[in-house]
């Protein structure tokens, strides 16, 4: 537990401090039009959100809290949790009606929640109508699919694209990542032949075991749910990736069945693994780290295998803010997630972080941090991506209820380990999908 003063901010240092008033310049945006929430008056926020990854994720962050605490003589209090541990302390805040007046959770979280929130409409159309309208993702994640009210203010987006040792890759006889399901099952079995094996998270990580499980489902045309929403996940296109995965399992370093979201960027920069799906933040501190820069220098970035898919099937883990109505400070919160993306915070909180938090806003394509590493350029669209948690259907209180459960997940971990065959594993994925969606 910290709180952000004028203390804790002069040990952040002056170099992050003075960075917002550099960054801005390149950001187009409209000057035209204010948020109409007047803070009340003797507020006081409190915020919870996921722990970072990449240490100026959470120190410009705090930094930026730091600039509104000054800006509107508001006291601020942020708490950096676990990935793990922010979904079990959003249904705590939700079910007690008491705690932080901010939550920045997961993607579809504010659609579990969705009574107990307070409409973010005019915050979403202040910074839509300023910053070039809302990416893909963003409206997908933000508004309630039948009311199309904003639940929540999208923040950032993370994508775990296919990370790889170049030299492993052409050792094993091949210049690149193949995107076709035969010809990547082909490199990763030879990679592991060569001693340079893949690793790839099959236990309960928010963001790595989520996203491999959703991408395997997704490359073979299976989907957890239809276009209306109906569980549909016990199906031969599920059961035919679950069978591929059997394949590909065997190229796995041993432990991935216990992986959570740290796991595979630890074992990437031991040189365990050579191959994985990881956002930028493997990246970022490989560069950063002279010890593992020959490492960053010999990593490349592609999209994941599109298989039988038509386009590269992988959504974002997307941090989403929300606030619960028991707050007494309820304009003063949106002032705050307001504040946070303006350009003068948001692209010094980007650019340092090398775009890990990729933009929800399409002005901020423009920022220059996408541009000031060829590596870094595939993470500039991750907010558009056409894939979703829930896919194919609306996201609902059940599509992030499946998502917090890891229905996927451990449908895949069970074929894995051969605790069940894979039509075995379908049926009971569609039983535990069915205790969230109820009337399909």
């Amino acid at each position: 537990m910290q709180d952000v003063t004028r203390r804790t901010t002069l040990g952040l240092g002056a170099a992050v401090l003075a960075t917002p008033a550099l960054a801005q310049g390149g950001i187009p945006r409209s000057e035209g039009g204010a948020l109409r929430a007047a803070p009340e008056s003797g507020a006081s926020l409190r915020v919870i959100r996921p722990a970072r990854f990449v240490e100026p994720d959470e120190t410009i962050f705090r930094a930026n809290a730091q600039r509104f605490q000054e800006r509107f003589n508001i006291p601020v209090r942020v708490d950096f949790v676990g990935w793990e541990d922010i979904r079990p302390q959003t249904a705590v805040v939700a079910n007690t009606g008491t705690g932080p007046d901010i939550v920045i959770g997961w993607s579809d979280d504010p659609h579990i929640y969705a009574e107990k929130l307070v409409e973010m409409g005019d915050v979403a159309e202040y910074l839509g109508q300023r910053y070039g309208g809302w990416g893909a993702l963003s409206e997908k994640y933000g508004r309630q699919h039948i009311t199309g009210k904003w639940l929540g203010i999208p923040i950032g987006g993370n994508i775990g694209p296919c990370v790889w040792r170049q030299s492993a890759v052409k050792e094993a006889g091949f210049d690149s990542v193949p995107d076709d399901h035969e010809g990547f099952l082909k490199l990763c079995l030879a990679m592991k032949k060569n001693n340079k094996p893949v690793g790839f998270a099959l236990g309960n990580a928010v963001g790595d075991g989520n996203g491999f499980a959703q991408w395997l489902l997704w490359s073979h045309n299976a989907s957890l749910v239809d276009e209306e929403g109906k569980v549909s996940v016990n199906s031969r296109e599920t059961v035919e990736a679950l069978k591929y995965l059997q394949e590909l399992y065997q190229a796995f370093v041993p432990g991935t069945l216990s992986w959570l979201d740290p796991s595979n960027n630890r074992a990437y920069s031991a040189q365990e693994i050579y191959l994985t799906f990881n956002g930028v933040s493997l990246y970022f501190t490989l560069k950063n780290d002279p010890k593992t820069a020959a490492i960053a220098e010999d990593t490349q970035h592609t999209l994941v295998p599109k298989g039988k898919a038509k386009s590269s099937p992988h959504t974002a883990t997307v941090m989403n803010a929300m606030v619960f109505r028991h707050s007494r400070f309820p304009n003063a919160a949106k002032q705050f997630i307001a504040f946070m993306l303006e350009s003068e915070q948001y692209d010094p909180w980007m650019q340092a972080s090398l775009g890990y938090w990729a933009h929800p806003l399409r002005a901020y394509n423009a920022s220059t941090v996408w541009t000031s590493d060829p590596k870094l350029t595939l993470f500039r669209e991750t907010m558009e991506s056409r894939y979703w948690s829930g896919y194919k259907g609306p996201i609902s209180q059940a599509s992030g209820a499946v998502a917090a459960d890891y229905v996927l997940v451990q449908m895949c971990a069970s074929v894995a380990t051969g605790q069940a065959t894979p039509e075995a594993a379908a049926r009971e994925a569609e039983r535990r999908a069915r205790r969230y969606y109820r009337n399909a």
